[in-house]
């Protein structure tokens, strides 16, 4: 009879028992940013998948918790060291797969990316949030790329535009712009999916395009024009809402807000602009906010275009 050796834990199981061991002996403590599923990832050498299911499964622990704008934190609630873990199967959310439909999917997707990044939605992620079987969730969409555009176009729903709206070309090119703008604030995640070579086929999103089409008659301007300036009004924005996402991303994963990054580089920083090379530069006394980005661009660019059609029909009433 050849005797069996016990197979090794996935590598999994050893990286929620090394999480696992940090917050019950207090060294990460209750409201303490957790790893990252970038950090796990990076520090383990475990692809994402794998690092997705360890925060899924300290979660269904109840070690961690979401909360927008902070990501992965310890949980205020978390249980005592001596609990036993709780399966990674799926957990029972009250949602049978029978009453389980394509807005939940897409509204937990939502959630999972406004909390977490986009790279933490996946099939199996969203199952477990849903706590249905990861083969039921393709009764709804086909795959990841569906979801995602199912994603953006729900976002881009929420986005109310006044019919007519106000008075003037560029009242209305500055109305959408800045709502997008906001849009993209609440959810970082946008931007990624977004692709002006493969644009989405969705009717929210291409509603979108047709209230800044329509914005823009009477001007007497071709199609194609108009076509060229929704796109790069819209460019403008999600070029921009990028750093902002990249910010959010940046801090999550170094715990180092903005502020402190700068507090940190203060010495160079006057190193370098006391050097006497850069003395424009040394001029400024702060540098500007994303907000503040935004708000020159839309005016310079929307001066631009009137610029351009100065000589035609167009003008900035």
């Amino acid at each position: 009879m050849s005797s069996s050796t016990p197979r090794p834990d996935p590598p999994y199981r050893t990286i929620v028992a090394e999480i696992r061991a940090r917050i019950t002996t207090g060294d990460l403590r209750p409201g303490d940013r957790a790893p990252s599923i970038r950090q796990i990832a990076q520090r383990w050498g475990v692809a994402v998948a794998t690092a997705t299911r360890v925060t899924a499964t300290l979660r269904a622990e109840g070690l961690v918790e979401t909360r927008v704008g902070s990501g992965t934190v310890v949980s205020a609630r978390r249980p005592a060291a001596s609990r036993p873990a709780i399966s990674s199967a799926p957990r029972p959310s009250g949602l049978s797969d029978q009453a389980l439909n394509r807005n939940d999917v897409i509204r937990s997707a939502i959630r999972i990316a406004d909390t977490e990044g986009l790279d933490a939605v996946s099939m199996r992620r969203l199952a477990a949030e849903l706590g249905v079987g990861p083969m039921s969730l393709y009764r709804h969409v086909e795959s990841k790329d569906e979801l995602l555009t199912h994603m953006a176009d729900m976002a881009f729903g929420e986005l109310e535009l006044p019919e007519p709206g106000p008075d003037g070309w560029r009242a209305k090119l500055e109305l959408i712009a800045r709502r997008q703008w906001q849009l993209c604030q609440r959810h970082l995640w946008l931007p990624e999916v977004i692709s002006f070579t493969r644009p989405l086929l969705a009717p929210n999103t291409m509603a979108q395009t047709e209230w800044t089409l329509r914005a823009l008659d009477g001007l007497g301007l071709p199609m194609t024009t108009r076509m060229h300036e929704a796109l790069t009004l819209h460019a403008l924005v999600l070029a921009l809402a990028r750093s902002m996402a990249e910010e959010a991303e940046a801090e999550q994963d170094s715990g180092m807000t903005l502020d402190h990054w700068r507090i940190a580089l203060r010495t160079r920083a006057h190193d370098l602009l006391a050097s006497g090379q850069f003395p424009l530069l040394a001029t400024i006394p702060e540098p500007s906010t994303l907000n503040e980005l935004f708000e020159y661009g839309l005016a310079r660019h929307l001066d631009g275009f009137a610029a351009l059609h100065s000589h035609g029909s167009v003008s900035g009433t």
